[in-house]
């Protein structure tokens, strides 16, 4: 059994993920494809994930792949998390993961609706209602989730939000059921009315976003895909790995790794991880390489077994969720975090000495990071946490001044 060395990996990471001078990816739907899909739930990550991997990329460029072309689609599917896909992944991320999201959202918002008292059967209350939402967008009409709270009333109903057993508000269903149609792929976030900066979604008729019906594609068939684009792109990666990643069970990850015939590896530092059977062979070394990765930017989500490349610093960079902020590598390896906390000026956080080419090279990052910004400050929901004792002390200093 051959041995992965942990510099081989970081090496592939420059390579597969574009992010080495050299190696960057010719547009944003490489560079979604590259990594399988991108993270969406900030929405400036889609953007800034691109960014890293993009040489000359504008903002234009991704909104016309989005928007346009529609080559790259958002889609609730692994973990119940909004990706951004290529379109040539679309049908596995919605009969496989897709799918699943939605078996589970949709029992959950039943159990509730009956539980509140909203109807004595939740399954057809939830059926109508969803069925109300896909005529309403059936022609491809775009709206809001509060433009279509006024079509379909039942969107607007609420079950109690409780605390330790006690009531402490209401929760409006329409964003779940939403979310429901979302993950089948029945529906889909279409134009964006909040910029590039945030997601306010018009939804509209999956079919008619498309200009066609999804490809069906058989569940075990949808998890093969993506267990084999994934081993491609982050390969090799624990049994863990990839059951965190996929959101799956840990039978259905082993028959996916079984049908793929991937071929198992020692990995250094202890245990054994998986890549497809013709990636067996030595990775070359790449020249050191500097990036600037955002909040949930796909390689620093990409793993669950995270040492390798985190070293010690994941309390200070990811929080008690499992989200990871803003991230500064060098060579391979988180060292770092990044924010524009005193102004629009990116600027960098590092947790240990990476000595004076490590330095050089992510400040470069920052400068290039800070042009291409151009006074945009994209919002940050997960902040690292290493970061919000040096955002305070900023905020206090600027006060007593």
């Amino acid at each position: 059994m051959r041995t992965i060395t942990t510099a081989e990996r970081r090496a592939r990471i420059a390579r597969r993920h574009g992010l080495a001078p050299g190696h960057r990816l010719p547009d944003a739907v490489a560079a979604t494809d590259a990594m399988v899909a991108l993270h969406g739930t900030d929405h400036s990550t889609v953007y800034l994930s691109a960014w890293a991997r993009v040489d000359g990329l504008t903002r234009q460029d991704v909104d016309r792949a989005l928007y346009a072309d529609r080559t790259l689609v958002k889609q609730l599917t692994m973990r119940g998390t909004l990706f951004v896909v290529p379109r040539e992944t679309l049908p596995a991320a919605v009969h496989g993961p897709g799918a699943r999201v939605a078996a589970a959202e949709e029992r959950l918002l039943v159990r509730d609706l009956e539980r509140a008292g909203v109807a004595p059967d939740g399954v057809p209350w939830f059926r109508e209602a969803a069925s109300a939402v896909v005529d309403r967008l059936a022609d491809g009409t775009e709206l809001t989730l509060p433009q279509l709270r006024d079509a379909v009333p039942a969107l607007g109903v609420t079950t109690p939000y409780e605390v330790r057993g006690h009531r402490v508000g209401g929760t409006a269903v329409g964003q779940r059921i939403l979310a429901v149609l979302s993950a089948r792929g029945v529906i889909v976030r279409g134009h964006n009315d909040g910029g590039w900066l945030v997601s306010r979604p018009r939804w509209t008729s999956m079919v008619r976003w498309l200009g066609g019906p999804l490809p069906e594609m058989e569940p075990d068939v949808a998890r093969e895909h993506l267990v084999r684009r994934w081993l491609r792109a982050f390969g090799p990666g624990t049994e863990q790995d990839l059951r965190w990643w996929l959101g799956d069970t840990v039978p259905h990850v082993r028959a996916a790794l079984r049908a793929v015939e991937a071929e198992e590896v020692a990995l250094e530092g202890g245990g054994r991880g998986y890549v497809l059977p013709d990636d067996v062979g030595p990775e070359e070394p790449v020249e050191p390489w500097a990036a600037l990765l955002p909040t949930l930017d796909a390689t620093t989500m990409g793993w669950h077994e995270r040492d390798w490349y985190l070293g010690p610093h994941r309390a200070e960079l990811f929080d008690p969720g499992g989200n990871g902020g803003t991230t500064a590598w060098w060579d391979g390896r988180i060292v770092g975090a990044w924010h524009q906390f005193d102004g629009a000026r990116v600027r960098v956080h590092l947790l240990e000495d990476v000595g004076r080419d490590g330095a050089r090279a992510l400040e470069r990052e920052a400068e290039r990071l800070t042009d291409w910004l151009d006074g945009a400050r994209p919002g940050d929901r997960w902040p690292p946490p290493v970061l919000y004792g040096l955002r305070a002390k900023l905020r206090g200093g600027a006060a007593g001044a």
